[in-house]
């Protein structure tokens, strides 16, 4: 017998019309997220409802005036994809959670104090948010939040989100492991192989990230790299 708990209703109002199906939490918010998650894996049923708690299906005619299609599970896909899911309140709540600290840690990542250049301890950022009241959805992605979440941090705090330009130099003996490395580091600009072996490159990243990264090239070159931060934009 199916117990309550083990589904929960994604739904979408089209022209007026209800239509629901039936989904596996777990499965459906990574679906919703971007995932690799299979279909299978979300759906509880591919049946789609008017109405579930009366057993009401919507019938392939409906279904094709509302999506285009009357096959279930492309329908299913597109309510996943643009429609509401329900959610219990501990639901909600974790998946708030879970979206805040990923807010949190892009800004982190990416924002700087205009002042010093420097980056923003995380701590900083989550008391801002508590102090502002910050409201965060979790069905929107990270990376759109976090940039209007900045502009309204900028009102409390000193904070920009910004990139900056490293110029780094390092040794011959460890340049071409740096030259693929730097490739996964950010975006790298400008590369230039020094006559005695030694590669020269300019790499732009995330200017929250510039201290980890600094640290990162020095590990490979065993501190004999030369880094220069060229600029904060």
């Amino acid at each position: 017998m199916t117990r309550k708990h083990d589904f929960i209703v994604a739904w979408m109002e089209v022209k007026g019309q209800r239509f629901e199906v039936l989904v596996r939490p777990e499965y459906a918010f990574r679906f919703r997220e971007g995932e690799n998650v299979s279909l299978d894996d979300v759906l509880w049923t591919d049946t789609i409802y008017r109405d579930h708690r009366k057993g009401l299906k919507a019938s392939p005619d409906a279904l094709k005036k509302a999506f285009g299609t009357d096959d279930p599970r492309r329908v299913a896909e597109i309510i996943l994809r643009k429609g509401e899911i329900q959610l219990t309140s501990e639901q909600r709540r974790k998946l708030i959670e879970a979206k805040k600290r990923q807010i949190i840690n892009y800004i982190a990542r990416n924002a700087v104090d205009p002042k010093t250049g420097k980056p923003i301890p995380e701590k900083r950022i989550e008391a801002a948010l508590e102090e502002l009241g910050v409201g965060i959805d979790p069905f929107k992605d990270a990376e759109t939040q976090a940039v209007a979440i900045v502009k309204a941090l900028s009102r409390v705090m000193p904070i920009k989100l910004s990139k900056a330009l490293l110029e780094v130099v390092i040794p011959p003996q460890y340049s071409g492991r740096a030259y693929r490395e730097l490739q996964r580091m950010g975006d790298v600009k400008k590369t230039e192989w020094l006559h005695d072996g030694s590669l020269k490159a300019e790499i732009e990243v995330p200017a929250g990230t510039q201290v980890e990264v600094i640290n990162r090239i020095q590990g490979i070159a065993k501190g004999g790299a030369t880094i220069t931060v060229k600029g904060i934009s």
